[in-house]
Formats: C-alpha cells, structure tokens, sequence
C-alpha cells in the first residue's frame, strides 16, 4: 500500500529562496491527506501535479498564518471547480469562524459540505480512523495552541501464497477469505490452512508530524519508533536561545529527539528566512543523527 508524503512548503513565518510556508501530502492509498496549507499552497500543487479534488481532509496544526493562510484559496478553487463532496477539517476550533467570515463577505456559498472537526489541544487523542489510517493529536509546547500528528497505518490482511494456492487449484474467489483467515475445505473434504496458504503482510508504517514547539520533550512518547518523522528546524544551534524564546526547535535538538526515539528516519522543515543554504543545518543534525534529509519542496518520501 502507498504511504507517501510530498513536501509542498518548507519555510517558517514568510516565503522566501523559492521555500513557500508549510504545506505537506500524505498519500495514503491514492487517498490525499492535507497537513497544514500554507500561503501559495495551491500554485505549488500545480506545480507538482497534485490535483485538489483528491483531498478528502485537512488538518491544521495552529493559527499562526504560514500553517493555513492558503486554506480559504484552496476551498474556493473546490467550490469553482465543482467540488460536491465533503470536505473534512481538523483544525483548532476558531478555524470555522475565520472561513465563514471570509465567504461572508465576499458573498461566497460553498457549494460543497464543510465538516469541521476541531481539535482540543488539552490531551492527545485518536481524530480520525478509515479502513487504511488512523490520525492522533501530538500536543506541542508554541506560542498559541499547537499539535502534532501521527499517521499510523492499519494492518493489512495477509498476502495470498499464489505458489502454494495454485498448486493446491484453489479458485481465486476463495483469496478474499483466505485472506481473512479463513481456512479452505477442498472437494475431497481436506482442510488447508488459511496461514499455510498466505505470507504476513508488511508491518504498519508510521509517520509523524511535528509543528512549531519548543524542544520540551513533553511529546516524545508518541514518536518513538516512527518510520518517519518530520520535526521543525528554524534554527542552526547557535541560535538556540532564540529558538527557546519564540518557541521553536533547533536542528540539534530535533536529531537529539529522534536519536533518542529511536526512529527510522528524521525530515526537518520549516526553515528561518536567514537561511539561503540549508546544508550547514542538514550536516548539524545528521552529526547526530545520520538519517536525517532535508525537507525539499517537490519531493516524495516513501515511508
């Protein structure tokens, strides 16, 4: 199954060196995730070939502007375009009377369902389960309400051992069961199996998102263990008094945070403007911890 996510802004608070504020897709088995819609949200989706009316929901880490200003572009684009199917926000709960005051006046009826789902910012808690994810809260430490997410795949069912059903003519519209672990009765009355006849599906993948926080340590249950996690860097570690006072994280402290949750891999984003060059930020973290990239606008990450 395709557990994917596509970087589309990496800057911090303003645009800047061709980086766009933060914006991210999470592809779950060709279904669109949103995480965070930043200012020119929509201009990089066409740029990377993301259609918009595959997104079923978008969730908002905080009200600071670089995480959602592009949210109002992105719903009226659905809206001319056609969109009828509901669209599913999880966002802190002041995020619908920002948008209904925005189509207020400018005397917009979105002709498609909104469904808002506010996200309480006191405890982590699960906000979403389908039949291929579930989404939890991770509660940060910003300057304003702030979570996280950990996107956690659902086990999949067991995969068909076709050498060992073939052999045995077993008809294919038995797989689906079998698959569901129940056993298969041949003509002659003998048993086979069901475990005999699959293989263990792949181990559920896991991706976390960390937003603007201070390197507190209060969220690292969470992450341990994840196959991939994304944790804000705006700052080298020379800066990292600055960082504690606008509550946000340096590029040593997030490879410390993923060293010691013992993750697969480590992907920081949401870069200061004063950097140009984001390799002398890469190479602090990777000093720490080698499996760290850089979040690149227009690059997938397979999970």
């Amino acid at each position: 199954m395709k557990f994917e996510i596509t970087i589309l802004g990496s800057s911090s608070a303003t645009p800047i060196f061709h980086r766009n504020p933060t914006s991210q897709i999470l592809n779950v088995n060709e279904k669109l995730l949103m995480i965070d819609c930043g200012e020119g949200t929509q201009q990089q989706m066409l740029r990377f070939g993301i259609k918009y009316h595959k997104i079923d929901y978008i969730f908002i880490s905080h009200l600071h502007g670089d995480h959602y200003f592009g949210l109002v572009g992105l719903i009226s684009s659905m809206h001319l375009n056609g969109r009828k199917k509901p669209l599913y926000l999880f966002a802190p709960p002041q995020i619908q009377e920002i948008l209904e005051l925005q189509f207020k006046h400018s005397a917009t009826v979105i002709k498609f369902p909104i469904e808002y789902y506010p996200i309480q910012n006191d405890k982590a808690e699960t906000i979403l389960e389908t039949n291929d994810v579930s989404v939890e809260t991770i509660i940060l430490n910003h300057r304003i309400p702030t979570t996280g997410f950990l996107f956690k795949e659902k086990q999949r069912l067991r995969r068909i051992n076709k050498e060992v059903v073939e052999k045995l003519n077993i008809p294919e519209e038995y797989y689906a069961l079998i698959k569901k672990g129940i056993d298969f009765k041949d003509e002659l009355g003998n048993i086979h199996k069901a475990i005999d006849l699959t293989t263990e599906a792949d181990a559920p993948k896991s991706y976390a998102y960390c937003s603007d926080t201070v390197a507190d340590g209060s969220y690292l249950k969470q992450l341990e263990e994840v196959d991939l996690l994304y944790h804000e860097t705006t700052f080298m570690h020379d800066m990292v008094d600055r960082a504690k006072e606008t509550f946000h994280t340096t590029s040593v402290e997030a490879a410390i945070i993923a060293k010691n949750c013992v993750v697969k891999k480590l992907m920081i984003g949401h870069f200061s403007a004063r950097y140009r060059d984001l390799s002398p930020l890469l190479m602090e973290a990777k000093e720490i911890f080698p499996e760290t990239y850089l979040a690149i606008e227009g690059e997938t990450f397979m999970i």
